[in-house]
């Protein structure tokens, strides 16, 4: 009997989903998260499940986990110490940057806290041209000279990153095998072996990024390596990333760059699928666990992928699902600033102390605090009964914090931190649509994490969707994403080629160069033929413009029909971010882009039981109050695992299970499908209540 498992951990509870391959049953489980050591929590959470299940560690075919250790080693700056190494008279690029200014006119803002240890600048005499030639060969005694200042600093870490190593990497090739022979305890990044295009700013940025968390990630990961072989597990974990696929314990030490923001993509894998199974394609995943809310866009089935992104300030150009981060979870907490004004968040409670209700030692009231007070949440047990609560406490703090300042009851207090948070998550739909030309009204919310069915309904109507999904295990579905997630690499060659029948020949050569060096990928990791595929994409801009637009052209050699359809494609997408195109213009090729794709077998989620009743009976009624109202409402409560298939509820209405709580406002009905999922809608404001 064979199980494949996905872990999440989060800031608050480590997520785990359980796939049994033969029976074809999901068992979910969720745990406290272990903040200073992150594996910790995975392990035992491991074996509180082998025991509980009674599955042997042996069994154990396949195991994934999302961290969030280089997320939070970049934001609390606890890289390790790195030197750079450049080509001379190009030291202080890290410092000087682009042309790109976060607030254009704001000459104050401070610049991003340097990764770069100060002295650790290091200029080599070598220099490789536009065209991949060699002007002046590379000076080996700079490089000598170089480890010998470093060694002096306790540097444990290197950026190699010299220009146009991306069209001829040789010499910063030999400056690593200098390295690795003269300082082998070093870790060491060369930007020609994680970004192959032009830009040096953004190349530099990344290789700096990299080697700043290097150290970091390979003593986490390989700790975690040794600490699931102790557990009994045998197979090698993977690891996703930020573009929502998987690597290897290996791949991640080499580049952990790439899991940087992977956490939250597996989710957006996961909302995808469910969205498939319910023939939806037009998605906003709205993930908000207890530190943080993360939301996305999936436009006919396939997330937006950004290939460049800000990470604490600095450009990281590597493919990432584009996810948009906010700091409003369940433990967010909230205050009264100076002025009077009620605030949530960015700061979380996190696992420790967590909430105040959690009675661990918190002082400060949390958002799951406010939904306790409002009957949101169950008022004694949460996770299925193993977690106890305590309503005293979260109304004790709410009143010292808020209503000691303010005039605010306490109901009134909790009311307010959810309309100041949900207002807060409102701003993180809008950036991910309406600020990138889409009408948010035409897609369905996906809600999941621990609290984000709590708040769905009545933020989808604060800015006007009118479907709602929840998925069977809203609370799991990140760990459930990473049972979905396909080995994927991402490769990319810079070249500037207009888009004319004369550079056909030169533009097939280019993605039949990249799609061999997919095949050789793909081969490192024994998949088998029939699970390839490949995505082809091309970063376009009209000529003489300065950034590009990616637009896919599935096909690993083009015609001259083709070459119409890419410039046609190119125009669409031109029109829909800028509003024009000009088709008059030439179209101009920056960079060939290839996803190599190792397909993975998918949890098959079976049907639920029918119903035999229209609308079950509840489990108990409580009193709620919800968004926009005074008063507390009588809402009936129902168990999710006590829910089948076809049945209706009327909001309002409670839906509790073991890793998440389901509101359905007043004015919304759910019905669930054959696969446990709820779609909720708002209704029409003539029907009946």
């Amino acid at each position: 009997m064979g199980y494949r498992i996905g872990v999440d951990v989060g800031g608050t509870f480590t997520d785990f989903s359980i796939y049994n391959t033969i029976s074809r049953k999901l068992i979910h489980y969720k745990r406290s998260s272990t903040p200073d050591d992150p594996s910790c929590s995975i392990v035992t959470g491991l074996a509180e499940i082998l025991e509980k299940e009674n599955i042997q560690a042996a069994d154990i075919e396949y195991l994934a986990h999302g961290t969030t250790v280089a997320t939070n080693a970049l934001i609390e700056k606890k890289g390790d110490t790195i030197g750079l190494i450049t080509t001379y008279g190009f030291k202080d690029l890290m410092e000087i940057g682009d042309q790109k200014r976060p607030s254009l006119y704001d000459l104050l803002r401070p610049k991003p806290v340097s990764l770069i240890h100060p002295g650790a600048r290091w200029e080599v005499h070598e220099r490789i041209l536009y065209d991949g030639s060699i002007r002046q060969p590379l000076q080996e005694q700079d490089v000598l000279d170089g480890i010998a200042h470093f060694k002096k600093m306790g540097i444990r870490s290197i950026a190699v990153c010299t220009l146009f190593s991306f069209l001829n990497p040789i010499h910063e090739q030999k400056i690593r095998e200098i390295i690795r022979r003269e300082y082998p305890e070093a870790y060491v990044s060369i930007s020609s072996d994680l970004v192959h295009e032009f830009r040096e700013y953004a190349r530099m940025s990344t290789t700096v990024l990299n080697a700043y968390l290097g150290p970091i990630m390979k003593e986490y990961v390989e700790n975690f390596r040794e600490s699931i072989k102790g557990a009994g597990v045998s197979v090698s974990p993977f690891v996703t990333q930020s573009n929502g696929s998987i690597i290897s314990i290996d791949e991640t030490i080499d580049c952990p760059i790439r899991t940087a923001v992977s956490g939250p993509s597996a989710g957006v894998i996961g909302a995808a699928r469910i969205g498939k199974q319910c023939g939806l394609n037009n998605l906003i995943t709205f993930d908000m666990g207890g530190t943080s809310i993360d939301v996305s866009l999936i436009q006919d089935g396939k997330a937006n992928v950004s290939f460049e992104r800000m990470v604490e300030g600095y450009p990281a150009r590597i493919p990432m699902i584009d996810i948009v981060t906010v700091g409003a979870g369940g433990g967010s907490l909230a205050y009264v600033d100076e002025g009077g004004a009620l605030k949530v968040g960015p700061r979380s409670a996190g696992a420790k102390p967590g909430p105040a209700c959690y009675c661990r030692g918190g002082e400060e009231p949390a958002v799951t605090d406010a939904n306790l007070i409002l009957g949101k949440l169950n008022p004694k047990r949460i996770l299925g009964g193993r977690m106890s609560i305590d309503e005293k406490r979260s109304i004790s703090v709410i009143k010292k914090v808020i209503c000691q300042k303010t005039d605010l009851s306490i109901e009134d207090a909790a009311a307010g931190i959810i309309t100041v948070v949900n207002s807060n998550m409102v701003r993180a739909i809008r950036a991910v649509s309406v600020e990138r030309g889409y009408d948010p009204r035409q897609f369905t919310l996906v809600a999941f994490g621990g609290a984000g069915p709590l708040h769905a309904c009545e933020v989808a109507e604060e800015i006007g969707i009118r479907q709602v999904l929840f998925p069977p295990s809203p609370g799991t579905l990140c760990s459930l994403g990473l049972l979905m997630a396909d080995t994927q690499f991402d490769l990319s060659r810079s070249r500037l080629t207009i888009v004319n029948q004369k550079n056909l020949s030169i533009i097939n050569k280019l993605l039949s160069d990249l799609a061999l060096d997919g095949q050789r990928l793909l081969d490192t990791q024994k998949i088998p033929e029939l699970h390839r595929c490949f995505r082809f994409g091309f970063d376009c801009r009209y000529e003489h413009q300065n950034y590009e637009l990616t637009v896919e052209i599935n096909k690993d050699e083009l015609n001259e029909s083709d070459l119409n359809d890419l410039k046609k494609a190119f125009g669409n997408a031109h029109e829909h971010a800028y509003g024009y195109q000009d088709k008059e213009r030439p179209v101009q090729i920056v960079n060939y882009r290839l996803s190599a794709i190792g397909l993975s077998d998918k949890p098959q989620i079976g049907h639920i039981q029918e119903c035999s009743v229209s609308v079950p009976k509840e489990n108990e009624v409580r009193q709620v109050r919800f968004e926009k109202q005074c008063k507390y409402i009588e809402t009936p409560v129902y168990l999710r695992d006590d829910l089948p298939s076809d049945c209706v509820l009327q909001g309002p209405a409670i839906i509790e299970q073991m890793d998440s709580t389901c509101v359905i406002p007043p004015g919304w009905i759910a019905l669930s499908d054959q696969y446990g999922n709820f779609l909720v809608e708002r209704k029409e404001k003539n029907e009946d209540a």
